[in-house]
């Protein structure tokens, strides 16, 4: 079981809310309104963690030990929220996001394969590592800039976590697994070429809710999520990037072969399909 290890790992290195976040650093004036806006929206946003991890302990009944490690993603997830409410709470009390506002976020999502749904999360910590470390860079004033920092450092681990779960399901499930992981990579690995920012608080979930069925058009500003990367923190080509080369570094240790671009990892999926196609011909009648 992974679990006990990754609760010890995570355990090692948790911070504490009163201490380690440097409070009386605050600066009143290096702090703008479109700036504090943002913290809600993100505060909001870290709330999904509650509907994705019911989604998460239903799909993964048969799993305990990934079901079990839950609890601790669960729990610093809502402590991400739980921060920067409690930044708002203390700096910008008109601000703090209302118990109806989190509530909208905590919706159904329709069942998705446990393996896809645990690749398209490690890509999301990926992305939201970078996302809030180029949020730490744009803004301002140095409380919100330390918890960026810490947030970001968090999405990291988590996302390491994710990668242990992968790569125990390749050993059990070998192409199976490879496909669900490569067929979401290219996808999330895409996402330049889309009209929309690819990250799992910005997917379709909920077909009978349909369009109401993603967590960004659930929050105050269903448009927040486009402007605070285009015109806020402005993540740019570069920064893309570097989501795209940590994920393509990642399924090549995962795979055991180097993926130089997302069209070479597209060309590996389409093997892995063929060699999936072909593998009940092969079986003794």
């Amino acid at each position: 079981m992974l679990y006990p290890e990754l609760f010890k790992q995570l355990e090692a290195v948790r911070w504490n809310m009163d201490t380690d976040i440097p409070w009386d650093r605050f600066d009143a004036a290096r702090l703008s309104d479109e700036q504090a806006h943002t913290v809600k929206m993100n505060a909001i946003t870290e709330w999904a963690a509650l509907p994705a991890t019911e989604m998460f302990l239903r799909d993964n009944r048969d799993d305990s030990d990934f079901s079990a490690f839950m609890s601790v993603w669960f729990f610093e997830e809502q402590k991400h929220s739980l921060v920067l409410m409690e930044y708002l709470r203390r700096f910008r009390p008109d601000l703090v996001p209302t118990e109806d506002e989190l509530h909208a976020v905590r919706f159904e999502f329709d069942p998705a394969p446990p393996l896809e749904t645990l690749m398209l999360h490690f890509c999301g910590e990926v992305r939201l590592n970078h996302w809030y470390r180029r949020a730490a860079e744009w803004h301002t004033e140095p409380v919100i800039k330390a918890i960026y920092e810490t947030l970001a450092r968090d999405e990291a681990r988590h996302g390491g976590a994710y990668l242990r779960y992968m790569k125990r399901a390749l050993a059990r499930f070998g192409d199976e697994a490879r496909a669900a992981f490569v067929k979401v990579g290219v996808l999330m690995a895409s996402a330049r070429r889309t009209a929309q920012a690819l990250h799992p608080t910005n997917l379709h979930v909920n077909e009978k809710l349909f369009p109401r069925d993603t967590v960004q058009s659930r929050l105050p500003d269903p448009q927040w999520l486009e402007r605070w990367l285009d015109r806020q923190i402005q993540f740019d080509a570069a920064w893309e990037g570097k989501v795209v080369e940590r994920i393509l570094h990642n399924l090549g240790l995962l795979m055991e072969r180097s993926f130089a671009s997302v069209q070479e990892l597209n060309r590996f999926r389409k093997e892995i399909s063929a060699r999936l196609a072909a593998a009940p011909a092969l079986q003794p009648v």
